[in-house]
């Protein structure tokens, strides 16, 4: 015998009911308000009865919702497609509509949608595109169930596609499943909008899947949206992320149109690349555009001026803050104390961390690890202590100044506790740079046996960066090395990096002061074997805001010459004083 077509629907929809109510309630039918649902062998009696009852449209009891229709049929099971139910369909599917709108938490949604599918709604593409925004972009959303609903809707309204793709791409930890959502969206034959590409752009810059990212935008070109200033920002962003500069910025150069988003990708790729000075060229373009810059903006022009260094460029950058009258929330004041303590000014990051009142745990890293950066390891410790007062749960970068500070202070007991609590106390996994920040505090105290035994039994291997903080520790307190550590530690240095000059270079200077010049010689010769060459030396020099980069043997400066005659008389006039 043949299942009606009615009847699985209402199984299912019977199922997600028994659901919610065994995660939610004891098993009390009058709890649910099982009392009012019309019992199939008892007919409901009267007909004001049936008037009085059809005047509550949706009705709440203890957390559910139960959608009621007016009615004088029994509505469990229908018996027929044919089944006439005395109901405006109209109406059935603004009363789901309203439900849906209303909607505050997955269990909620569990019973609504059980009653559209007893509507036979559940193929509404209306509905069924509230249904996947809800699961896809709300906090307590499910993008499984809001998957499920899509196929089985057959739903061929973009924004339903959209929607999903989004919620992949901002929320759980499988972007590149939004990949997979655009291919089932193009089998289903719904052609994708300039809605569609963005967060396709997002999802692939988070997990760095250029090869994905790159097929999405010839689709883009293919679909004739590549002329949306959207698309083209989140396009910038993808390339900025996955390290392809160039395509960047070449995006960037022939976008027609740019609003002040498109000119904080390009400035945010070229600092996340580490081309900071072509960062603050695009910023001087932009303000000749007469385009004024938002807090995002200087949030990532003071990013790079901390990284080059550059006070001068910073305090004007700080001054364009106050002279916008630019709101100094939590991330632009976090930005003003990590420049500040990143060019050696501590003291205004020290002003600029007292007057922010909005503060997050970035805000106190950024000071903890800068005090620590530059000696104030006991300020440091005790800001450390405050922010565990004021209930600022750290992070990463906080036990990361916390341990730089126990080894500007030779705390070795300190820095074993702190390392102790990161992970057993806060959760916090040690990640590789705290394994060099453990050695370093080790090696700065001349604990070597120590520190090598602590890098021997890391739970992860360790990097060069480990080694040569070891090595460094080993040339100061063991310079003949009489315990043949330092031995050890070169080998393995050189074994990770064959490669690297400056590895060969720290070698042959720790043979050359313990007096062992044949090995020094013999180190240096296989630099030159090898066929590597010695990083050149630099030196910056900040003259009137503008910095000038000296590299040694290079004279391709504009006033070299007279800069090499200054030097000169300098050099004269110190030995005239008996400098030397």
């Amino acid at each position: 015998m043949a299942m009606d077509a009615n009847v699985l629907p209402f199984k299912v929809a019977i199922a997600i009911i028994r659901r919610s109510i065994k995660l939610n309630h004891p098993p009390d039918d009058n709890a649910y308000g099982m009392d009012n649902i019309p019992n199939p062998k008892k007919p409901i009696k009267g007909k004001d009865s049936i008037e009085k009852k059809s005047r509550t449209l949706v009705q709440p009891i203890h957390g559910m919702v139960r959608l009621r229709f007016l009615t004088t049929k029994q509505i469990y099971p229908p018996k027929t497609s044919n089944c006439n139910w005395n109901v405006d369909s109209d109406f059935k599917k603004q009363q789901c509509l309203s439900l849906l709108k209303s909607c505050s938490s997955l269990d909620q949604l569990f019973q609504i949608h059980a009653q559209i599918l007893i509507a036979g709604l559940q193929k509404d593409e209306q509905i069924v595109d509230k249904i996947i925004q809800f699961c896809a972009l709300h906090p307590s959303g499910s993008l499984n169930h809001a998957r499920r609903a899509i196929k089985q809707s057959e739903n061929q309204i973009p924004s339903s596609w959209n929607n999903l793709i989004r919620g992949y791409a901002t929320k759980g930890d499988s972007p590149r499943e939004a990949i997979w959502v655009f291919l089932a969206m193009r089998r289903s034959r719904t052609r994708p909008n300039e809605l569609t590409y963005p967060f396709l752009f997002k999802a692939s810059a988070t997990f760095s899947g250029l090869k994905e990212g790159r097929q999405i935008h010839t689709d883009v070109l293919k679909h004739g949206v590549d002329d949306d200033v959207y698309v083209q920002n989140t396009v910038i962003h993808f390339y900025g992320s996955c390290k392809k500069i160039v395509d960047a910025c070449r995006m960037f150069d022939e976008m027609l149109f740019r609003t002040l988003v498109s000119w904080n990708s390009i400035i945010s790729s070229c600092v996340d690349n580490l081309w900071f000075y072509e960062s603050i060229k695009y910023f001087v373009r932009m303000r000749n555009c007469g385009l004024k810059p938002d807090e995002t903006t200087m949030v990532i022009l003071l990013s790079a001026c901390a990284e080059l260094g550059n006070l001068n460029l910073g305090k004007w950058a700080h001054a364009q803050v106050i002279e916008k009258g630019l709101v100094v929330n939590c991330q632009l004041g976090t930005s003003l104390v990590d420049m500040y303590a990143k060019c050696g000014a501590v003291d205004y990051a020290s002003l600029v961390f007292d007057a922010t009142l909005e503060r997050n745990v970035w805000t106190w890293s950024a000071m903890i690890l800068g005090l620590a950066q530059h000696g104030f390891a006991t300020k440091a410790l005790e800001l450390f202590r405050k922010m565990k007062k004021n209930v600022v749960q750290p992070n990463y970068v906080t036990f990361l100044g916390v341990l730089c500070a126990c080894s500007h202070a030779g705390l070795v007991e300190d820095g074993h506790r702190f390392f102790h609590e990161m992970e057993n106390v806060h959760g916090i996994k040690p990640m590789m740079i705290h394994y060099g920040a453990m050695v370093d505090v080790l090696g700065r105290a001349g604990h070597l046996k120590e520190a090598y035994n602590f890098i021997i039994d890391m739970p992860i291997k360790p990097d060069a960066i480990v080694w040569r903080t070891l090595l460094g520790a080993c040339n100061i307190h063991d310079l003949n090395d009489y315990n043949r550590l330092g031995e050890k530690v070169r080998e393995k240095l050189l074994e990770l990096e064959p490669r690297r000059s400056g590895n060969f270079i720290m070698v042959a200077n720790k043979y050359a002061e313990a007096g062992k010049w044949d090995k020094a010689a013999h180190v240096r010769s296989s630099i030159s074997n090898r066929g590597l060459k010695k990083m050149a030396g630099e030196s910056l020099i900040e003259v009137r805001g503008s910095i000038h980069r000296f590299f040694s043997g290079e004279d391709d400066q504009v006033d070299c010459d007279s800069i090499s005659l200054l030097l000169d008389i300098l050099n004269l006039h110190m030995k005239m004083v008996n400098y030397e």
